[in-house]
């Protein structure tokens, strides 16, 4: 499931040069693109553990 979001981000972000390589670009495969590459970093973020305020406030905690 981890390699899927990995997937997805790099897919995207292909798929979003590509469209943007030719002159005569096609605005739906850039868009289609960008969504792929959205979806893959929000899944990614999700993952990543979120700070609680208290732990900027005491830092001599640590």
């Amino acid at each position: 499931m981890k390699y899927l979001n990995y997937i997805l981000i790099i897919v995207g972000a292909f798929v979003a040069m590509y469209a943007k390589v030719g002159a005569d670009q096609n605005q739906y495969i850039l868009i289609g693109g960008i969504v792929l590459l959205m979806i893959g970093i929000y899944r990614v973020s999700k993952t990543i553990a979120i700070r609680n305020n208290d732990d900027f406030n005491n830092p001599e905690q640590e």
